[in-house]
């Protein structure tokens, strides 16, 4: 049926109208973004001229952007004592199960209104109910460790082991910590915990609108864009999108099993 509709070119195929509605959202939000870093709107024609430039080079020799990161770090870079200590470390960052003092730490950190309504659904804010939510068995969260200190935390939600998938939530929330790379070096201890320990079939993620950073940042893991939920969560009273990117483990094992030609390494930081 698919097949017969693509040769129709009155009635475009399923896939080809998905890929339309992501091509609009996505540059629509290109388009913002232009205008929030300045950009002035007859400048954005030339920002289309540099795009059509980048077309018209490239040979199709260009790696694949999950293994951007690869060049950075690989699955044998990670100091695995989850047996002994359970804790994992790459490069003075580290993973170890949420201690149950974290939690009041944590409630400050989501009093944040930005921190707070980055989350959809947004967590509990009082510490009880917190923890109620958090000791939930379709749930597991880490402290996020840099040099020994607390810099955030990373989770699942919603685990489903008979579909062998889970939701990764994160937050790096000391300011001071922000822009050394924690979240890039936290995100795939993570995914290392959920791949190769728990042997999870598919991780997936969800953020608020098709933000260009976000998306570039989640596809160098090997994240690739699932759906797009219009206007799915009220947040200060205005609708926002919001979209899922999904991951599966044979494909990020395969990405971080074997080093790649490395980037510049300030790219990490």
């Amino acid at each position: 049926m698919a097949e017969s509709q693509s040769l129709n070119h009155d009635t475009p195929a399923p896939m080809k109208k998905y890929q339309d509605q992501m091509l609009r959202l996505v540059t629509n939000s290109f388009f913002k973004e232009l205008i929030n870093y300045g950009v002035e709107k007859q400048a954005i024609l030339t920002v289309a001229g540099h795009l059509l430039d980048n077309v018209m080079q490239s040979n199709g020799s260009c790696r694949k952007e999950g293994a951007y990161y690869n060049g950075l770090f690989t699955i044998k870079d990670v100091c695995d004592e989850w047996k002994t200590r359970r804790r994992l470390s790459l490069r003075g960052v580290a993973l170890s199960p949420l201690d149950p003092s974290m939690l009041p730490t944590i409630c400050k950190w989501l009093r944040v209104p930005a921190i707070r309504d980055s989350f959809y659904p947004r967590f509990p804010e009082s510490e009880e109910a917190l923890r109620a939510s958090l000791s939930n068995g379709a749930r597991e969260y880490f402290t996020i460790l840099y040099e020994q200190a607390p810099a955030g935390f990373i989770g699942a939600d919603h685990i489903d082991e008979d579909a062998s998938h889970l939701e990764m939530r994160k937050l790096v929330a000391d300011p001071a910590m922000r822009g050394k790379g924690l979240g890039k070096r936290a995100t795939f201890l993570f995914l290392y915990y959920v791949f190769v320990i728990r042997k999870f079939r598919k991780v997936y993620l969800h953020s608020f609108d098709v933000n260009i950073r976000n998306l570039s940042l989640n596809g160098r893991f090997g994240f690739e864009l699932e759906g797009v939920f219009l206007e799915e969560a009220r947040v200060d009273g205005a609708w926002r999108d919001l979209i899922r990117m999904a991951l599966s483990g044979p494909r990020w094992l395969e990405i971080f099993s074997c080093p790649f030609p490395a980037p510049n390494p300030k790219a990490e930081g």
